[in-house]
């Protein structure tokens, strides 16, 4: 974009869900002293909503982060309401309910009619076309991705999604307002999953593989633990809830997690999931998760392969996966989904992001784990960017988009 693009005006916010996401997303602009209206159906959820916040600022007060009269300065710019009308007069509107395509639709057909003009109309989903849901209004320029982070009021990153008709200046204020509340953001493309979880989605895929072939989650977690990042890929499944996306009896690609859901073994929240869970809530390996494993696959716990496979396995594949977001513009430079990994998904510092990690292992034995994994699944082909590197030589870092 031209440096000189303007920027709109955002002196009022409103946020469509006051739950989790939404409560989080509210708390960035009040403490940056922007007044934010918050929607709810109903007006219990509503007062939850708000108690939570407050619960929040009121633990942060007393930490010694920012004085105790600060509490109520901050919560003074929060509005609760249960009517789509009181965004008349926002200048940015940001949805945060449920990942559900039609509902998301019907909110931004009704947001199009209540909306003033040149108010900024966003979408927090992690993984939703944004071109479609632009698509059910009159305004598709107004129309941005601003997909943050759980928990939103904690987590730096703020992934910025261009949809093809987004407008200049409506990214430019975007990403404007990114540093107003304190994040650190990256403009990214439409694509499934954005560059986050377009990438985690790919590590998922080989970890569930491995449990197929024979790992254990703790093996498979305790080896990506050891690589430096804090929660493994069932760590972050247990935390994160086993039933999303799942329903009671339904049958999906996962049987092993269908399998645990059934029995009720949703997660943390549940005591249980992949792991057990004791009086402090600390994960421990369980023989029921390891029956399942074994009956489904029909193999022993502990029959995978090693730790450094497992590794080269999981995190192979997100560095390609990187080049391939590249291959298709839908990420401008490879600093940036080493920013989004850094900032977002808790990579080891000490190993840059995965484009980083990809110069330091080198493109020829990544590529030898791509074509390895390839054999059993041509669906990961190494990319074009991966075999000229290997090649030609030259410096994941240095990929732009294509």
């Amino acid at each position: 974009m031209p440096e000189k693009t303007p920027q709109r005006k955002i002196e009022k916010v409103g946020v469509i869900g006051a739950g989790t996401m939404g409560g989080g997303i509210s708390m960035n602009f009040a403490t940056a002293g922007i007044p934010v209206s918050i929607l709810e159906r109903e007006q219990a959820a509503l007062d939850r909503g708000l108690a939570v916040v407050r619960k929040n600022y009121q633990r942060s007060a007393d930490k010694g982060r920012f004085p105790q009269d600060e509490v109520e300065l901050r919560m003074g710019m929060l509005t609760g309401t249960l009517s789509m009308g009181a965004f008349a007069d926002c200048d940015l509107i940001i949805e945060a309910v449920f990942e559900d395509m039609d509902v998301k639709k019907q909110i931004f057909r009704e947001l199009d009619r209540v909306a003033k003009p040149g108010a900024i109309l966003a979408t927090n989903t992690s993984a939703l076309n944004i071109d479609e849901i632009a698509s059910v209004t009159n305004r598709p320029e107004d129309v941005i991705g601003l997909h943050f982070f759980s928990p939103a009021n904690v987590m730096k990153l703020l992934e910025i999604v261009r949809a093809d008709k987004t407008a200049d200046d409506v990214i430019a204020t975007s990403m404007a307002l990114a540093k107003t509340i304190n994040k650190v953001a990256t403009l990214v493309g439409v694509c499934p999953g954005f560059v986050g979880n377009r990438i985690l989605f790919a590590r998922q895929i080989q970890a569930h593989k491995l449990l197929m072939q024979g790992a254990t989650p703790w093996e498979i977690d305790a080896a990506i633990n050891a690589f430096g990042f804090r929660m493994g890929p069932y760590q972050m499944s247990d935390l994160a809830g086993l039933d999303i996306g799942w329903k009671k009896g339904a049958t999906t690609d996962n049987p092993i997690r269908d399998a645990l859901c059934e029995l009720d073994r949703r997660g943390q929240k549940t005591g249980a999931g992949f792991y057990d869970y004791d009086e402090n809530n600390r994960p421990v390996p369980s023989t029921v998760t390891a029956e399942i494993i074994t009956r489904i696959t029909g193999k022993e716990g502990g029959s995978g392969p090693d730790a450094a496979t497992i590794v080269a396995t999981c995190i192979h594949p997100m560095i390609d996966e990187g080049l391939k977001i590249l291959e298709e513009g839908k990420a401008q430079r490879a600093s940036d989904i080493d920013i989004v990994w850094l900032n977002g998904y808790g990579w080891p510092a000490d190993k840059g992001g995965p484009m980083l990690f990809g110069d330091m292992v080198g493109a020829e034995a990544v590529l030898a784990t791509m074509e390895r994994l390839a054999a059993d699944d041509p669906s990961v082909a190494p990319s074009d960017t991966l075999r000229r590197l290997a090649k030609n030589g030259g410096r994941f870092t240095e990929v732009k988009a294509g």
